[in-house]
């Protein structure tokens, strides 16, 4: 049988979700968790990569497995076994043709900015002190949803086969002395939310227009684009499929 793996993980101490051969990803020591408790070799395929640093408040995997057990012991198990920064939610049987990556229909980011020096969030969030145009930056966010193409903010030398995204929602919020930038899309290109966070920056800095912004889309050129801000203020916040109540 096939089962999908509800899961968080706090990335500061992993190279991402992907394996990496000298690194320590979270793939790799879920696999190890799974395969040690369930007396197997077992290699869970993710919903999507997140990159070194990057938090997932909620992230799935697949894996399959063919003689039965009691989901809520192995749950227990194997958050005994796990680190204390990755939490199992729950596993839940799927049909045998489920894929966590390829049939998510919607994936949702947040980016975190601290306006305050707090260091207890210096590995949550990241701390900018410069004002921010916030409802120029929400402007801009709305923007995105006129564009399909995003090479401009992917990573560059990446292997896609398109760069098409496909952006339902973006927007800005203040809460307390926190921005919180949330976008949710079909899908994400390579360090892409990155890299639309520190372009937006620079609207909010008045360092460029909404003209700009524009412009900048439509250029499909990195080198154009803003910075890329810090991993650790980002976080995947929710994977959503059709055969699956959130």
């Amino acid at each position: 049988m096939r089962y999908f793996v509800k899961l968080a993980y706090n990335g500061t101490q992993y190279h991402g979700w992907q394996y990496q051969p000298n690194a320590a990803s979270v793939q790799e020591t879920m696999n190890k968790a799974f395969s040690v408790v369930l007396n197997t070799t077992l290699n869970l395929m993710g919903a999507g990569r997140t990159d070194t640093g990057v938090h997932a408040k909620e992230m799935y995997a697949h894996f399959d497995f063919e003689k039965p057990f009691d989901l809520v012991s192995l749950v227990h198990k194997l958050n005994s076994y796990l680190p204390k920064d990755i939490v199992i939610y729950t596993i839940i049987p799927v049909h045998d043709e489920a894929h966590a990556r390829f049939d998510a229909s919607k994936r949702t980011y947040e980016y975190h900015i601290n306006t305050f020096k707090d260091v207890f969030s210096q590995e949550q969030s990241w701390y900018f002190h410069q004002k921010l145009d916030l409802d120029l930056m929400n402007e801009a966010a709305q923007l995105l949803l006129n564009h399909i193409d995003f090479q401009c903010f992917s990573k560059v030398n990446t292997d896609v086969n398109t760069f098409d995204c496909t952006i339902f929602e973006a927007n800005w919020k203040q809460e307390k002395n926190t921005l919180i930038f949330t976008v949710s899309a079909n899908r994400f290109l390579r360090n892409m939310v990155r890299a639309i966070v520190g372009t937006l920056v620079n609207v909010g800095l008045h360092k460029i227009t909404l003209a700009d912004f524009t412009a900048i889309i439509k250029s499909k050129n990195r080198d154009k684009a803003g910075f890329s801000v810090p991993a650790h203020g980002l976080y995947l916040t929710k994977i959503e499929y059709e055969y699956i109540t959130q």
